[in-house]
């Protein structure tokens, strides 16, 4: 069984390994042990907080095998970005040269610096580990924040985002940000990247150019990935694009990556997520479902098909490892949703 829980100061050898197993454009887990340490210790503090409303809060989980205890994935939600730190998007947008004097009629593409998506809570920061990217692990890891979300609504905002990794190769050059390190920022990809995911971003003011820039100025190559994904990102966007996110023309500043969005009640998972009380009995089910408990610092989730709802009674059926793995007796009441 695999059950995800709250990540603790215990995890922290694991969490650093994630960080260097996702390689280059993973900005949010740099390869860095005070911020890794930092960003343990800030989740711990949010899960424990009294929240009315979103804030600086950020909840980072681990997925674990209950077998091995190994840590083989992470995941995270950020409350409400943009609040302490500028969080910067291009938009595509279009602009007309037009002349009927000359019968002329241009459209051209063009990307606008902004910060329309301050405030938005984030979901970020899904890594698996390679020898585990079959079975349930990967959507367990994806929706068990859209779960959590929908048991504490009011520590999350009514717009959530994804950043989505954008193209680069394997040695993380990006074919979006040659050209802007050739034409503003004189410094690689994989320098920009490493600043990023250390919280120094002062440079974007600095250094971006801060009026649009015309699309069709920009290389062949450039061009090609705005708004494209990172072939390794391809199935967690497919998983995002299934729970009702969509792409409205925001890409990210450094590789073009796009940034997908949704309201939180428009989440399929969100929507579709029921609360029961469970028993305990020995069953099985053709369909798995995604079972968490109502707990907010001793939360928990799994996915498994030992479990079966009785919609008459309005009762959900566990097996005595599920209860036991999320901390769980008869008569508590769960979150829980069909995985399918």
């Amino acid at each position: 069984m695999q059950v995800i829980r709250p990540i603790q100061q215990s995890d922290f050898a694991a969490l650093k390994q994630i960080a260097i197993d996702s390689g280059h454009g993973f900005t949010s887990l740099p390869v860095n042990d005070e911020i890794l340490l930092n960003k343990i210790t800030r989740s711990e503090q949010s899960f424990k907080q009294a929240v009315t409303q979103p804030g600086d809060q950020g909840y980072l989980f681990v997925l674990e095998d209950c077998q091995t205890k190994k840590i083989i994935g992470t995941t995270a939600i950020e409350a409400s970005v943009g609040l302490s730190v500028p969080l910067y998007h291009y938009h595509r947008g279009k602009t007309v040269h037009h002349s009927p004097t000359l019968n002329v009629y241009n459209t051209v593409e063009t990307l606008t610096m902004c910060n329309d998506y301050t405030g938005a809570s984030e979901i970020c920061t899904l890594f698996l580990h390679e020898d585990h990217r079959k079975g349930h692990a990967g959507r367990l890891l994806s929706r068990i924040r859209f779960l959590f979300m929908a048991e504490h609504p009011e520590r999350f905002s009514d717009t959530v985002i994804a950043e989505m990794r954008g193209v680069s190769d394997k040695h993380g050059h990006s074919p979006f940000w040659q050209w802007l390190q050739e034409h503003f920022f004189s410094i690689d990809f994989p320098t920009a990247d490493h600043l990023i995911g250390v919280g120094n971003k002062v440079f974007i003011s600095e250094l971006m150019p801060k009026f649009p820039i015309y699309a069709n100025l920009l290389s062949q190559e450039a061009q090609a990935v705005i708004g494209q994904v990172h072939t390794k990102t391809k199935p967690a966007l497919r998983l995002l694009e299934k729970e009702g996110f969509e792409h409205r023309g925001y890409v990210d500043l450094f590789d073009a990556g796009p940034t997908v969005e949704a309201k939180i009640n428009n989440i399929k998972t969100v929507r579709d997520s029921l609360v029961a009380p469970i028993e305990i009995a020995e069953v099985e089910t053709e369909h798995a479902f995604a079972v968490c408990n109502h707990e907010i610092a001793q939360f928990r989730a799994t996915v498994s098909n030992n479990v079966q709802y009785d919609a008459s009674a309005q009762t959900l059926f566990v097996s005595q490892a599920i209860a036991d793995a999320l901390n769980l007796s008869s008569g508590d009441l769960v979150r829980f949703c069909k995985f399918n």
